[in-house]
């Protein structure tokens, strides 16, 4: 049985015990420095509870010391220190963060030498959605644009930014806030978050699209050179990037995050009625014709071992279990940096996590 550390103990992290706690393959421990977080949390009677300063160095490796690996779902400006822990301990690595300066340092801790796997970006997107596109890639002979585009959304929005907290409060207004990674005319650019928007409609619903940041994961740098077009985006009912614009811009909060943090936790209720939809589209040269793939999937929230998860929550911390999963059973490199497009779509779809990804009706895959 492998010793597992959870780092966090909100909504995902929470998740996540409650899936590998489950197993009998795991003995988890859940470790956050608050606690009333750790009570909170409902997940097996397997999982042990660790009140722990997360942003304590000394404290962090101690806890750190004889775990096989370490998953972070901790706020994203504690991973760095996370993952630097982890390489001095011997321990495998994994996280959610879509902050491309935390997987920078990552990719730098494992470039000095690290005796362990470092995989960061295992959730939803960056996640499951660079697997999805890595796939589609595979199957042209030359490619010319990608485009990805993803949303956690309530199923009944009701309020003007018809938006409800399903995910961490600080790491939409750091994607809402920080440059974006694309690739345009062939060559690696940023460009402003919030911008290039779009609307489409899928399964009759009307929805728009606009940059955020680290949704990309490590795909720029594997597809730069071989793709024209590359991008990503957020998903939101149409209406939301208008205001969020304002709030951000116009009333300047993105100097003053937390008190947009404190807006939004104080006026958006949570709500575990949501849907996640992945939609990923690939064009490119296959027998000497252009043609397209098409992915789009929905998934909504789901009751697991007796309790109601979000679809985030869901697809989330079944993304990070199953990449665990695939590290332990010798699937992945067990040293070094990992990024998500070596997982095969194949071997995480029939994982026993990943199936929470696995098809249902609403599910398309067209050429």
């Amino acid at each position: 049985m492998k010793k597992i550390m959870v780092a966090g103990a909100g909504k995902i992290g929470s998740a996540i015990a409650a899936l590998l706690g489950a197993t009998r393959d795991y003995s988890v421990t859940v470790a956050d420095a608050s606690p009333a977080a750790l009570a909170g949390i409902k997940t097996g009677p397997r999982v042990q509870r660790l009140a722990l300063d997360i942003g304590n160095p000394a404290a962090l490796r101690t806890a750190l010391a004889g775990q096989y690996a370490v998953l972070s779902a901790a706020p994203f400006h504690l991973t760095t220190q996370i993952a630097e822990a982890a390489v001095a301990e011997g321990v495998h690595y994994l996280d959610l963060t879509e902050d491309v300066a935390s997987t920078r340092r990552v990719k730098e801790l494992a470039a000095a030498g690290a005796r362990t796997a470092l995989i960061p970006q295992c959730g939803l997107a960056p996640g499951f959605v660079s697997i999805v596109a890595a796939e589609l890639c595979r199957r042209f002979d030359s490619l010319h644009s990608v485009r990805m585009r993803v949303g956690a959304l309530p199923q009944f929005p009701s309020n003007a930014l018809n938006y409800n907290l399903t995910w961490s409060t600080d790491g939409v207004i750091n994607e809402y806030c920080e440059p974006c990674e694309a690739i345009v005319e062939g060559v690696l650019r940023q460009v402003p978050p919030l911008a290039e928007h779009e609307e489409f409609s899928l399964d009759g619903v009307t929805y728009e699209a606009f940059n955020t940041s680290g949704g990309l994961g490590t795909l720029c740098e594997t597809l730069q050179g071989k793709v024209t077009h590359l991008n990503y985006k957020t998903i939101r009912y149409p209406g939301h990037a208008a205001i969020m614009k304002v709030l951000l811009n116009d009333l300047r909060l993105r100097e003053r995050r937390h008190v947009l943090k404190d807006l939004l936790e104080n006026a958006l209720p949570v709500t575990l009625q949501d849907v996640v939809i992945v939609f990923v589209t690939v064009s490119g040269q296959r027998e000497g014709r252009l043609m397209q793939e098409t992915y789009a999937h929905k998934i909504y929230s789901q009751v697991v071992d007796g309790v109601l998860r979000s679809a985030i929550q869901v697809t989330t911390a079944s993304g990070i279990c199953a990449v665990l999963d695939l590290l332990a059973a010798g699937r992945l490199p067990a040293r070094g940096f990992v990024r998500q497009e070596e997982i095969a779509l194949g071997d995480f779809l029939a994982n026993r996590f990943g199936k929470a990804y696995a098809e249902h009706p609403a599910e398309r895959a067209a050429a």
